[in-house]
């Protein structure tokens, strides 16, 4: 075992080398922390964790304890507290295996949101609209994949509520529609799940976890394995890591770049982002993402941070690197790297290049 029984590592004591026992992206996480770039504080629970839970259904002794504590160290490197209702600490639980199965797996965002801590948020970031529209993201990830909430139910709703006040897009819903949907939001997993939607977020971090380590072995993330014949007894590590968000106002983004084109192998500007929007509306396909050059102009400052991030991360893998990004209030933050995805001939030319 790691470290004499260690399940938890938080990223500064990670590095790039250590993606069977971190995941790819716990190892990536911690490798960019080594390289001084700079990304949202956080820890990782390991695969090992993850198997010692599948085997028997309950998590280690001790996992949690080691949680708490790292979580402290969370909260003093940030500064806010998990479920302080004045300026509360709110955090991504994310799923990452050694090996890449890109969206086989699980992700909750936006967890510490209860109906304390929203009010917290709107008081603290003055946006009213941001704390609610997170709020029933959160409901909705959370429903789906901790209590099995079917996730149309949420986007009937969601339909319903843009209906009833004549607009087309999510964005157009003010914070008093959205604090309406928060509870339709509520009433529905609550009715789904045949309990309360759970306001502690402790207990909300811990049934995170858990839901994280049991997709290792959904259907989706099964079948995947099975095709592209990887190991079954892997296990995932999970990420815990701040928030940083992407849709507070129009001086914030999500995006994804990649270091060269995928297709060719040339060296420029590829990628895309959306203004005022969290990662999964990229993923999702609910908005029109716009072409990466374009935030040239809408940011530059951290548009030409983000090109420097990209130098120095092509410089260390000597690989093309696909960059998972988000700006908030101009402040540019990397959320994840990978070995990006490229045709035959790009990969030739690319290993030439390097």
């Amino acid at each position: 075992m790691a470290d004499g029984g260690k399940f938890v590592y938080g990223f500064s004591e990670g590095s790039g080398g250590m993606n069977d026992l971190l995941g790819g992206k716990g190892a990536g996480l911690a490798e960019m922390c080594r390289l001084g770039l700079p990304v949202p504080p956080g820890f990782t629970l390991t695969t090992e964790a993850c198997r010692a839970y599948t085997g028997v259904g309950e998590l280690p002794a001790g996992l949690m304890e080691s949680v708490t504590e790292h979580l402290r160290d969370l909260e003093e490197a940030t500064g806010k507290r998990l479920g302080d209702s004045a300026d509360p600490l709110l955090v991504s639980v994310r799923s990452g295996a050694a090996v890449s199965m890109p969206g086989m797996m699980d992700t909750v965002l936006n967890l510490g949101l209860n109906d304390a801590t929203v009010v917290g948020l709107a008081r603290r970031t003055g946006d009213e609209r941001f704390a609610y529209d997170s709020y029933r993201r959160f409901i909705q990830m959370f429903g789906d994949i901790v209590l099995k909430v079917p996730r149309e139910r949420f986007e009937e709703a969601l339909e319903a509520a843009k209906e009833k006040h004549g607009v087309e897009e999510d964005s157009q819903l003010d914070a008093a529609d959205l604090r309406e949907l928060v509870g339709v939001y509520k009433g529905i997993a609550e009715a789904v799940a045949e309990r309360p939607f759970p306001e502690d977020p402790g207990g909300q971090l811990e049934l995170a976890i858990r839901a994280v380590f049991d997709s290792w072995d959904n259907d989706r993330a099964v079948a995947y394995r099975r095709e592209f014949g990887i190991p079954g007894d892997l296990g995932t590590a999970v990420t815990v890591q701040a928030m940083v968000f992407g849709n507070m106002g129009e001086t914030s983004a999500t995006g994804v770049a990649f270091t060269r084109d995928p297709a060719t192998g040339e060296q420029g500007i590829f990628g895309e982002f959306l203004l005022n929007a969290q990662g999964e509306d990229v993923v999702a396909g609910i908005r029109t993402p716009r072409p990466l050059e374009e935030m040239m102009d809408a940011m530059p400052r951290a548009f030409s941070e983000l090109l420097g991030t990209m130098r120095k991360l092509e410089r260390e893998y000597r690989d093309v690197q696909d960059v998972e990004f988000t700006v908030e209030r101009d402040e540019l933050y990397v959320l994840q790297t990978r070995s990006g995805k490229r045709t035959a001939a790009a990969a030739l030319k690319i290993a030439r290049e390097m």
